[in-house]
């Protein structure tokens, strides 16, 4: 930008010299300043380009500016290069936005970490150092180092800056904290999970890079043909210059206002066909597309899935982890005698809050919830492999577990078995017995995003492994008309190859190792969230950071605006290299106008593609899809 400010400021002065009489000399040394200042970039450019055996736009301008020099136009010349220069500095300023709103979405890595040793002393290590098994203290207002899992004390971690969460997320032991993010509130102890390297910040950012230099299907088709267009502009130009000396009559070279030579036209030519517009139209919008995404807390792995999702006419989706929380709920609470309700879950929580089991996690959880303090610790405590655990809670015994430990009791024989979609968990004391039917916690806020997608024409299918009732059960719920029940890996991936046999562009939404499969024969795969498996977040096209289902729909009108977005671009890029084009050849547009109508499609393009910095969520709404 000072390169072209300064070109423009020696433009302005070499003119007002130009017209003092005696001036010409001092004038032309303006000139040449402003030609230096304009084309030093280009220069570099084309010499680059030029080794690598390529020419493109920036040989054209310099190619079109000395002729200018040579016909004696020099302001022309010296305008050109100043909007060019000009042009492309306010180009890298909007890719440098887009750069931020990547980079805003990060905070610096932290450097080194309190690692605790196995006799308790602490010190400062370098992140880079840490090994997985290994202690790290963090306090109040610490970032974590390492992806890790709490071993000791509570706290909440702070996400958004991986998933654009903002609510900090409660943290206690069992739970696993990602490296980068914010420690709020508690002092914790964790145990270091994986090297810092294979971090989930660090994997996100990798990701996120590799995106942006991954190239869209229509942007690898303008980077195709950008020599051979340069080649041909070159060749048409030099076609119109004989056209317009030998045949017209026109002066071969030299400039006189008004009177244009064969050269100054074809100069012109040069300059209106020249595709910057063009050229730049898909990757500002590509780039655009995966920031906005990003900010959105949804990662496109490179151009090709930002272009492709628009695309599908058909979703397949998993259930566990997807359609549902993959997270234990409590649908009811049973007790013998009745009443006993409250009293039958706080002795299920003390006994729950022993175990990293998904079952048990659920029902200390209720009950925290539920009286907001944790269950008393039992004695006693006792694990029996396979069925279930017992111990003393208040002074009394408790067994808790699955019907294989209570056979032979006839109050367990008299209980009929849970509905599909539940799972029960028995326990008994000596005043009191029951259980706790609890379920995999359905994700009911996606029924508004099937409903969308369907509206708008894309078909939905839940593919699982589950059995047929408690497929059928979550159906309804969600409102899925398709839905396919105990299906392998392998099933699923038939499934989908059968889809696309017939015609239709495939997304599949995963989250498991069992999903990769099917995501990997999927046209479009896409993997939610940083909690799913490392074989989901390396195979996904894209990747729901904030791991809710509706991104998806986010997604999918990002997918569409960007390709309608670039659309827009090429049509105005294209309408102006024609209308510029037409006009140099039938009338005598001016250099410096269509120099103006070049550069002034470049930047337009540019801003319309930063429009989708700007995209607001859609709104799902019943019947009438986004909005």
């Amino acid at each position: 930008m000072i390169s072209a400010l300064f070109c423009g400021l020696a433009l302005v002065v070499a003119i007002i010299l130009d017209r003092q009489p005696g001036m010409a000399n001092v004038a032309l040394v303006f000139y040449i300043l402003a030609y230096i200042a304009g084309g030093w970039d280009a220069l570099i450019d084309t010499f680059a380009t030029i080794r690598k055996g390529q020419l493109e736009i920036h040989f054209l301008m310099l190619f079109v500016a000395v002729g200018a020099a040579v016909i004696g136009a020099w302001w022309e010349g010296a305008t050109l290069l100043f909007l060019f220069s000009l042009s492309g500095a306010l180009e890298a300023m909007a890719m440098a936005r887009t750069e931020r709103e990547i980079r805003s979405l990060f905070r610096d890595s932290p450097k080194v970490a309190t690692l605790v040793a196995a006799s308790g002393a602490v010190s400062e290590v370098e992140v880079n150092l840490l090994l997985p098994g290994q202690v790290v203290r963090v306090l109040p207002g610490s970032q974590y180092p390492v992806d890790a899992r709490i071993i000791s004390g509570q706290t909440a971690a702070d996400e958004s800056m991986l998933t654009g969460e903002s609510v900090p997320l409660d943290k206690s032991p069992g739970d696993s904290v990602f490296g980068g993010t914010l420690n709020t509130w508690g002092a914790v102890d964790a145990e270091v999970l994986r090297p810092p390297s294979e971090s989930a910040h660090v994997k996100i950012i990798r990701l996120i890079r590799e995106a942006q230099a991954s190239k869209a299907p229509s942007q690898k088709f303008t980077d195709r043909f950008g020599t051979p267009y340069t080649l041909g502009i070159l060749a048409l130009s030099a076609l119109a210059f004989c056209w317009w000396f030998f045949v017209a009559g026109l002066p071969a070279w030299g400039f006189t206002p008004g009177h244009p030579s064969a050269l100054y036209r074809a100069m012109t030519l040069l300059v209106v066909c020249s595709p910057c517009a063009l050229v730049i139209s898909i990757p500002s919008a590509i780039l655009a597309g995966i920031a906005a995404a990003a900010k959105r807390g949804i990662l496109f792995r490179g151009g090709i899935a930002l272009e492709n999702l628009a695309t599908i006419n058909r979703l397949a989706v998993d259930k566990t982890g997807t359609l549902t929380k993959g997270e234990f709920e409590i649908a009811a609470i049973e007790s013998h005698p009745e009443g006993g309700n409250d009293e039958l879950l706080e002795m299920a929580a003390s006994l729950s809050q022993q175990s990293t089991h998904p079952l048990s996690r659920a029902i200390a959880a209720a009950w925290l919830k539920k009286s907001g303090r944790s269950a008393d610790r039992p004695l006693e405590y006792e694990s029996i492999s396979g069925k279930g655990v017992k111990g003393m809670v208040r002074g009394v015994q408790v067994v808790q577990g699955r019907r294989s430990l209570f056979s032979p009791q006839s109050w367990v024989v008299q209980l009929p078995p849970p509905s599909p979609g539940l799972t029960e968990v028995l326990l008994e004391s000596a005043s009191l017995s029951g259980r706790i039917l609890l379920r995999d916690a359905p994700r009911l806020e996606s029924k508004p995003l099937i409903r969308a997608l369907q509206d708008m024409g894309i078909k939905v299918a839940m593919l699982t492994g589950d059995r047929p009732e408690s497929a059928a059960l979550l159906a309804g719920e969600l409102g899925l008309d398709d839905t396919r029940s105990s299906m392998s890996p392998e099933d699923k991936v038939e499934a989908i190859r059968g889809w696309r046999n017939a015609g239709e562009v495939v997304a599949m939404v995963g989250d498991g190792v069992n999903d990769a499969p099917s995501l990997a024969v999927a046209d479009v795969s896409i993997g939610m969230g940083l909690r799913g498996s490392d074989a989901v977040l390396e195979q996904a096209d894209v990747i729901l950071l904030k791991d809710q289902l509706e991104k998806v729909l986010t997604a999918y009108f990002l997918s569409r605006k960007c390709r309608r977005i670039i659309r827009q671009n090429l049509v105005i890029s294209l309408g102006v290299v024609l209308i510029l084009g037409f006009g140099s050849l039938g009338f005598s547009i001016p250099l410096p106008v269509g120099v103006l109508g070049h550069e002034g499609s470049t930047v337009i393009v540019v801003l319309n593609s930063l429009r989708l910095l700007l995209v607001k969520e859609p709104r799902k709404e019943p019947r009438t899809g986004i909005t």
